[in-house]
């Protein structure tokens, strides 16, 4: 499938990490591998779209795991010459009152055709500059605030200028994949502002025709924030009076509003997280667009060439995974056999923890914070230990980083391995450290169930369950974010907890960690234990519901539709 290009304006997308190879160390997470599943999309669509981030030289942080769970970090070492291209345009920016160089390396995405999209990696580790700012691309959400809204200074009106070097002229429409990338669209204010001598209305018009913006948080801490000492230190005289003007900034600089009030068009990621999004900032036109992973990247090799069997326009055409109701159950759950051994190998050879590809596998991966509640399995652990005597057994496999200061974060996955210490040999609990691309690829597609934990209403979208759903994969959640939208009882999954619920309802952890247990118990381990073919008739389902939807293929079609195009 095709985009015609002459009916679309050319799309500069900017997001502060971008997933594109897993030996390129530039994303952290969620957010990056989005970043990188929606550009791969564009490629396959033929969109004329460029990415914009930063280089990141010594990454986010490659995690190491002792024996007791207890995490530490390190820098990641990559060869950027490997995997990037350098190229010759500079720009210069300002920070704290002195010139920056900025200069750029591009990575191509090939698309399933014959389009190509750019993606430019902002880098100031040039000669010349100071010798903090040649750190200044080093570090994903690294340092202090300090040195992260020098970051953002460098994405937003570096990206601009590195465009503008580029012969990038026919842009116009710059999507700011979170408040990290704001401070692209306050370069667009202060350019109208000194160009023309339009009133402060007309000059914001005209720039959020241009602007797109996306959140992804509905947790307050979430949202960047930098005192205005520190922006009227950091940020151009320029700057700091075009943000004066605009006025939405007036107790500190709130990315989030900055993005919000120069935008023509703002979304929210899941339908869930646009309603919560509108309440938290009232008086703001929010939509929402569910997110998506790209099909392709996550399917695993067996379920690749089963697809290819019997659906042979999956690759480009990510709908028509809905014609998975037509492959028979067995082909499924060998493809799904394969992809078990798979794991169970990686598993084994990393950890040593003795999985059997036979044995009812649960998978848990998200970065290791507190809303994510990764520990509610273990709410009682007699009774799961019991769960696990009366049906053959359990293996969990886990997975996630902590931020380095996240304190809480670390002592969650200290006790997770932990746990596993005490619930064998019934149970046998893997955590894998260092959890990435290649990683999650072959962990969604080698469990038989995803679990996911959020408290409600803090899980904007997620997309872990839909990589799994890519794979036949049922998930047991709680509903919040995309499974809100993607669960149907017994057919895609099961579901923890109530539908209705939000903030006011407080924690349930009791509540949730019994309706799990029950899950597990009633309803999803009879079946597979005494009916395979029943199990791969909701794999099947899983498929065919929730993977021809839950892709970037539509997530970026819906942006065609609604942020990219003049409507």
């Amino acid at each position: 499938m095709m985009i015609d290009r002459m009916a679309l304006h050319t799309v500069a997308y900017f997001s502060m990490e971008i997933a594109l190879d897993n030996q390129m160390p530039t994303y952290s997470g969620g957010l990056g591998v989005l970043a990188g599943d929606l550009l791969r999309s564009a490629a396959d669509l033929g969109l004329p779209i460029v990415g914009v981030s930063l280089l990141h030289r010594k990454g986010y942080f490659l995690q190491n795991l002792d024996t007791e769970g207890r995490q530490s970090e390190a820098p990641v070492a990559w060869s950027v010459d490997d995997f990037l291209q350098p190229l010759d345009a500079s720009c210069q920016i300002e920070i704290e009152g002195r010139p920056v160089t900025v200069r750029a390396w591009r990575y191509v995405i090939q698309g399933a055709g014959a389009a190509e999209v750019s993606v430019l990696f902002l880098d100031t580790d040039v000669e010349g500059n100071e010798v903090f700012d040649r750190t200044l691309t080093d570090h994903l959400y690294g340092g202090d605030e300090h040195y992260r809204l020098c970051q953002e200074v460098v994405l937003g009106v570096g990206g601009i200028r590195m465009l503008r070097a580029l012969g990038y002229m026919d842009i116009e429409r710059f999507h700011m994949n979170e408040g990290h990338a704001a401070l692209l669209a306050l370069e667009l204010f202060t350019d109208e502002l000194e160009r023309t001598s339009e009133v402060r209305d007309e000059a914001i018009e005209r720039v959020k025709r241009r602007c797109v913006f996306t959140t992804h948080t509905p947790i307050a801490a979430g949202h960047d924030q930098f005192s205005l000492d520190l922006a009227r230190q950091v940020l151009s005289r320029e700057q700091v009076r075009a943000l004066q003007i605009l006025g939405c900034c007036e107790s500190s600089l709130n990315m989030t509003f900055v993005g919000l009030q120069l935008s023509h068009y703002v979304n929210g990621v899941a339908k869930r997280h646009g309603e919560l999004s509108r309440s938290m900032f009232p008086g703001y036109p929010i939509s929402s667009i569910t997110n998506g992973v790209h099909s392709s990247t996550w399917t695993a090799p067996a379920l690749r060439t089963l697809y290819d069997q019997y659906i042979p326009d999956w690759r480009v055409d990510s709908f028509s995974l809905r014609y998975a109701v037509g492959i028979p159950r067995h082909a499924i759950w060998q493809a799904h056999e394969q992809a078990k051994r798979r794991l169970a190998d990686e598993v084994n050879r990393q950890v040593n923890a003795g999985f059997d590809p036979a044995t009812f596998t649960i998978g848990f991966a998200r970065r290791a914070t507190a809303y994510k509640r990764p520990n509610l399995l273990f709410h009682d652990i007699e009774r799961l230990r019991s769960i696990a005597k009366r049906h053959g057994g359990l293996q969990l496999v886990y997975a996630g980083k902590a931020h380095p200061r996240d304190e809480y974060g670390k002592g969650l996955i200290y006790q997770i391995v932990q746990h596993g210490k005490e619930i064998g040999p019934e149970i046998k609990l893997a955590y894998l450290p260092n959890y990435d691309m290649a990683s999650g690829q072959v962990l969604t597609a080698g469990v038989d169930l995803w679990l996911n934990t959020p408290e409600p209403p803090y899980e904007a979208s997620g997309t872990s369950g839909m990589k799994a759903a890519h794979n036949g994969v049922p998930s047991l959640s709680v509903l919040d974010g995309w499974w809100l939208e993607g669960h149907a009882e017994g057919v895609t999954g099961w579901a923890i907890g109530e539908r209705e619920r939000g903030i006011a309802s407080g924690p349930q952890h009791e509540a949730d960690a019994h309706d799990l247990y029950y899950k597990l118990e009633a309803k999803i381990l009879p079946v597979f234990q005494e009916d395979a073919m029943q199990w791969a008739e909701i794999m099947r389902y899983t498929i065919a519901l929730n993977a021809s939807f839950f892709n970037t293929q539509r997530m970026v079609m819906e942006y065609l539709m609604y942020a990219y195009q003049d409507r």
